[in-house]
């Protein structure tokens, strides 16, 4: 089993906690701040103090899930984290999710991380990708026959 394939949770514990720090101080300092004998509406006073602490809370469970996914798949993780939080208006996260990495496959013999389009583990020689018996070119997991020569594998 693979370091990774044991994390259950894709955020990371300190995003959680810190958004559960944003979402508490930013709620009571929003309690204390809206002004409550002046003539402002029921709803206002109570929309005011709730949607700004749960919207800051959940764009920081946001960046969280962008670092730990970015991690998760291999990338660099602190740049994609970065430029999701100071490219404005969600672009740094659109764009994240635009050009992300696929997910990384792992040996099953010696769970070391498999570079795609290698039919062989470098470190254990296992057999990742089925290979051609005539060109040697790697196939995918179910093709009958190699794509290039028609040769049955």
């Amino acid at each position: 089993m693979t370091p990774d394939s044991r994390r259950t949770h894709i955020i990371p514990i300190g995003a959680w906690v810190t958004s559960l720090v944003i979402l508490l101080s930013m709620f009571l300092l929003m309690y204390w701040l809206v002004p409550w004998d002046s003539g402002v509406p029921q709803l206002v006073r109570i929309l005011i103090p709730i949607l700004p602490p749960f919207a800051l809370a959940g764009w920081t469970l946001v960046l969280g899930y962008v670092y730990g996914d970015a991690r998760r798949r291999g990338m660099r993780y602190v740049m994609w984290t970065l430029l999701a939080i100071f490219i404005p208006n969600g672009i740094g996260v659109i764009l994240y999710f635009i050009l992300r990495d696929p997910m990384p496959s792992y040996c099953s013999k010696c769970g070391s991380r498999a570079e795609k389009g290698h039919a062989f583990c470098h470190r254990c020689g296992a057999n990742l990708l089925p290979a051609c018996p005539q060109c040697q070119r790697a196939g995918q997991p179910g093709w009958s026959n190699c794509a290039w020569c028609g040769a049955k594998l």
